[in-house]
C-alpha cells in the first residue's frame, strides 16, 4: 500500500487555502484544490499497517489503504469505485468531515497523519471531471415504495441506496430546495450549494423523485405515508436549537446561529429574504458556543461586515495535543483553529453568559463571568463561579449557537404517537425500526446531533434494514 519508505520521504501537506484578505470579500470556497501530483504524495504515505485503524475511525469505514494506493498509483478510477463502495457522497465529507480517519491514523501515533482527505476529495472531483459518474438505474425495480422524510445526508444516503436496489423512492422536504443542513446549514464558504445540485441531478436521473416544499405533518398528512408507502424512513434531523433562558432573552438582536445561517445561505442563492433581514455589518457580534457552527457563524459575521466577532464557550480550552484523556487511536478533541477563527475572532473559554443587557427592546451587551470547572465526589464535571470575576462586553448581535436538542415533535412524530429516548430523541430498535412498524428512522432525529459522516452512516444502516424487512433479505452493505 502506497510507496513502501513513502512516510518516512514525504511530509504530509494539505489543500492551501486562498488568502484571508481575498477570501473574506466573498463566499466562494475557501480551499484551493490540491494538484493531483501532490495528492499521489499524499497517497504515497500510506505505511501498509497491519491493522488500518483509519477503516475503524471512519464511521462508514472507507477502505483508506486501498484507495490511497490507487491514488499513489495514478489510478483515480479504480480508486473512485473502492471508494464509492462505502461512501454514497465523498465529495460533502471531503469539504466538511472533520476526518476522524485521519485522527486514528496509525502514522499519526507518533507523526503527522496521512493527509486521508485531501485524497478523498481529489478522487471524487477527478470522476465527476472525467464523466465517470453517470447516473445507475436498477436493472429490476421490485414495486416497494418508500417515503424519506429529509433530505439531509442521512435522508439523501438512505435514498440512495434504497434506490440502487429497485425501490421507487420519494425525497420529502420541507425547504424549497434538497440538502438539508448541507443546503442551508453550511455556509458556502465550506460547500458550495453547486456540489449538492451536481449530485442530486445524478440522482434524479437514476430515478428518486424529489418534493419539495412539503413539510409531512403540516401540508401532507402523516397516516398519508402510511397509506401510500410499503416503508417510511424519518431523517428529519435535530433541528430544535438548544435555547439560553437568562434575562434579557426577550430582546431584539439574539438570534439562534441556525437561523442566521439559514438567512445568509438564502441570501447568498439570491433569494429575496428581505423581510427577515439581520444586519451584523459594522456590529460587535456574539457568537455563544465553540463547536463548528459557532465557527461558521464567525466566518459569516465577517464576510458580512462585522466591526469585531467574539467567542464565548464554557467549557476549557482544549489542550494543543493528546493528552492522556484521547490517546490514539482515539480522535484527538484538541485545539482547533478553524479558517473562520483566523480571520479574526475573540475566542474566550470557560466563559459563562448571565445576562442579556438592553435598551429600548434591543440587546445592547451581555454580563459574563469566569468559571472553573471541577469534579465532583462521584467524578462528574460540574462548575463554579470565579469570584470577582464578572465582567460585560458591548455587544449588539447575539449569535446563539449551542447545538440541538432534539428533532421537532409538532407534526409527525406526535400524529403516528412515535416513542422518544430519554433525550427527545424518535427511539428506535437496532434495525431502526420506530415503535410503529413499517417506520424506521435514522440520522440526528434518531442519534441526537452529530456529524455529517455520521449522518451518512445511518442512512446507508437504515437503508439495509429497510429492505431486509420489505425483501426478507438484503444485499446492501450498510
Amino acid at each position: 500500500m502506497g510507496k513502501v519508505t513513502g512516510f518516512k520521504e514525504y511530509k504530509r501537506e494539505v489543500a492551501k487555502n486562498r488568502p484571508i484578505k481575498e477570501r473574506i470579500k466573498d463566499y466562494k470556497e475557501i480551499h484551493i484544490p490540491m494538484e493531483e501530483e501532490k495528492i499521489k504524495i499524499q497517497g504515497a504515505r500510506c505505511m501498509d499497517c497491519g491493522t488500518p485503524f483509519c477503516s475503524w475511525g471512519c464511521p462508514l469505514g472507507n477502505l483508506m489503504p486501498d484507495f490511497n494506493d490507487m491514488a499513489y498509483k495514478g489510478d483515480f478510477e479504480k480508486a473512485y469505485k473502492r471508494l464509492t463502495l462505502t461512501s454514497n457522497f465523498p465529495e460533502f465529507t471531503g469539504r466538511v468531515c472533520p476526518a476522524l480517519c485521519e485522527g486514528s491514523c496509525t502514522l499519526g501515533a507518533n507523526s503527522d497523519a496521512v493527509s486521508i482527505k485531501e485524497v478523498e476529495l481529489g478522487i471524487i472531483e477527478r470522476a465527476f471531471n472525467e464523466n465517470w459518474i453517470k447516473p445507475e438505474l436498477p436493472k429490476v425495480r421490485t414495486g416497494k415504495n418508500i417515503a424519506v422524510v429529509g433530505s439531509g445526508p442521512s435522508g439523501l444516503a438512505a435514498a440512495a441506496e434504497l434506490n440502487s436496489v429497485g425501490h421507487n423512492v420519494t425525497v420529502f422536504e420541507r425547504h424549497d430546495k434538497i440538502g438539508g443542513l448541507l443546503r442551508y446549514g453550511i455556509p458556502d464558504f465550506k460547500l458550495d450549494k453547486s456540489i449538492i445540485d451536481r449530485r442530486i441531478n445524478v440522482m434524479e436521473k437514476e430515478g428518486i423523485e424529489f418534493k419539495v416544499n412539503t413539510n409531512v405533518g403540516f401540508d401532507y398528512e402523516s397516516k398519508e405515508l402510511l397509506k401510500n408507502f410499503d416503508a417510511v424512513v424519518l431523517c428529519g434531523g435535530s433541528t430544535v436549537p438548544r435555547d439560553l433562558p437568562i434575562e434579557g432573552r426577550a430582546l431584539k438582536g439574539i438570534y439562534f446561529a441556525v437561523d442566521f445561517l439559514s438567512y445568509i445561505n438564502r441570501k447568498v442563492a439570491g433569494i429575496d429574504v428581505s423581510k427577515e433581514a439581520i444586519d451584523v455589518k459594522g456590529k460587535n457580534v456574539l457568537v455563544i458556543g465553540g463547536g463548528d457552527t459557532g465557527s461558521d457563524c464567525i466566518g459569516t459575521s465577517i464576510r458580512e461586515g462585522a466591526a469585531n466577532v467574539y467567542q464565548y464557550e464554557i467549557m476549557p480550552k482544549p489542550p494543543t495535543e493528546r493528552d492522556e484523556t484521547m490517546p490514539w487511536p482515539l480522535f484527538p478533541r484538541t485545539l482547533k483553529t478553524t479558517t473562520s477563527h483566523e480571520e479574526g475572532a475573540i475566542r474566550e473559554w470557560c466563559i459563562e453568559t448571565k445576562k442579556f443587557l438592553g435598551e429600548d427592546g434591543k440587546v445592547t451587551g451581555i454580563e459574563a463571568v469566569k468559571v472553573q470547572w471541577k469534579k465532583d465526589e462521584n467524578g462528574r464535571m460540574t462548575k463554579v463561579d470565579v469570584e470577582k470575576s464578572q465582567t460585560t462586553q458591548k455587544i449588539d448581535i447575539v449569535l446563539i449557537a449551542m447545538g440541538f436538542v432534539h428533532p421537532e415533535h409538532k407534526g409527525i412524530v406526535e400524529d403516528l404517537n412515535l416513542k422518544l429516548d430519554n433525550r427527545g430523541n424518535v427511539a428506535a430498535d437496532e434495525a431502526y425500526m420506530t415503535s410503529v412498524n413499517g417506520v424506521f428512522s435514522a440520522g440526528d432525529m434518531r442519534k441526537g446531533q452529530s456529524l455529517v459522516v455520521w449522518a451518512m452512516h445511518e442512512g446507508r444502516s437504515v437503508a439495509k434494514a429497510v429492505d431486509k424487512y420489505l425483501m426478507g433479505e438484503t444485499s446492501l452493505r450498510g
